[in-house]
């Protein structure tokens, strides 16, 4: 097979290009990014392309099936900006995908593009996906969904795949999404047991994580076999910030969430964190999934715990951990965050 990986860079592309290689079926990978990595890995060829502007049909010509990954978190302050490349760009991968004969496209959705939804007990595949409108990734995630119904209404020879998981972490991605969600003012050194003074225990808030290789072998299965449709994707156990505190050796403290929304709020407003305030409603009101459907259908299991995950992303941020790509540069120390800060928090892409 010969697999175009689109958004090859970042925290889940850089993990599947190392399960595709790693499958002895799979004979040829191209990676586009917006950034040509100083990463290299066999049997891999790098293409330097923009989804929202530059020609795919041509990179995407003679392949068996691409997997599309790119998705801009930031300038989450410039919401035009990932609207065009989010939904825009995944809007002209999909016309190429068609117009290029591409018999298989394997779509990077999220647990983000769920409406919301119960805590209590799971939600399978077949949960609305109509985002939460105050977030503007639940809103593209919600709105390239929509997308997707039309091209396979009018695509039906191509088989078309929805990879839906929850949170997705590991040591290499820690600085990137430290810089996407926490910012320059995230102290390293306090990222471990016993220095955190407690963990907010804000009502709904329960997270399902995957660690980045589990997420990988998961769309290497949607490549390689003949599946269709949604899958949701999520290790055990589903967290909450019990689980949190005592990872982090400390204790929770009870947050009622009109505060935990002021709080995020305020920090946005004088921009000491660039994550928009609508994640934190996102992360409340998306629901819990059943990822049952993905170990019947595709005989994908984890391999690492939800609590494996989380510890690899506090180690990697204590360790400034990172990768020789664009998206998943390593902390780099003071001068680069105060790049950071210089450029804008929440600002710039």
């Amino acid at each position: 097979m010969r697999v175009v990986v689109v958004g090859a860079t970042g925290n889940v592309g850089t993990s599947v290009v190392r399960a595709l290689v790693a499958d002895s079926g799979v004979t040829s990978i191209v990676g586009v990014a917006r950034r040509l990595p100083g990463w290299r890995i066999d049997r891999t060829d790098w293409r330097q392309a923009d989804v929202a502007s530059d020609d795919l049909v041509r990179i995407f010509d003679g392949a068996d099936a691409v997997v599309h990954l790119a998705w801009l978190f930031q300038p989450t302050r410039d919401p035009a900006t990932t609207w065009r490349a989010n939904v825009l760009g995944s809007m002209r991968v999909f016309r190429a995908v068609a117009e290029a004969g591409v018999p298989a496209l394997v779509h990077a959705s999220s647990v983000g593009a769920y409406s919301p939804g119960p805590k209590d007990r799971p939600v399978d595949e077949s949960w609305p996906t109509h985002g939460w409108p105050d977030a503007a990734y639940g809103r593209e995630k919600a709105y390239v969904e929509r997308v997707l119904d039309v091209f396979e209404h009018d695509h039906p020879g191509i088989r078309v795949v929805r990879m839906r998981p929850g949170f997705i972490f590991q040591r290499a991605a820690a600085t990137e999404q430290r810089r996407l969600f926490g910012g320059p003012f995230v102290p390293r050194r306090l990222i471990r047991p016993g220095l955190i003074p407690f963990v907010p225990d804000i009502p709904g808030l329960r997270l399902q994580v995957l660690h980045a290789r589990d997420a990988a072998e998961a769309y290497r299965l949607a490549v390689t076999k003949e599946v269709r449709g949604p899958f949701n994707l999520a290790a055990e156990p589903v967290l909450d910030p019990h689980d949190l505190a005592e990872m982090l050796g400390t204790r929770t403290v009870r947050v009622a969430p009109q505060v935990a929304r002021a709080v995020v709020a305020a920090g946005w407003r004088l921009r000491l964190v660039p994550a928009a305030p609508g994640l934190l409603e996102l992360a409340l009101r998306i629901p819990v999934m059943n990822v049952r459907r993905a170990r019947e259908v595709l005989g994908w299991t984890p391999e690492y715990s939800s609590q494996e995950a989380m510890r690899e992303l506090f180690r990697g941020l204590r360790e400034g951990a990172g990768m020789d790509t664009g998206p998943l540069a390593p902390d780099r120390g003071p001068a680069r965050r105060m790049r950071e800060l210089a450029t804008g928090v929440g600002g710039r892409s």
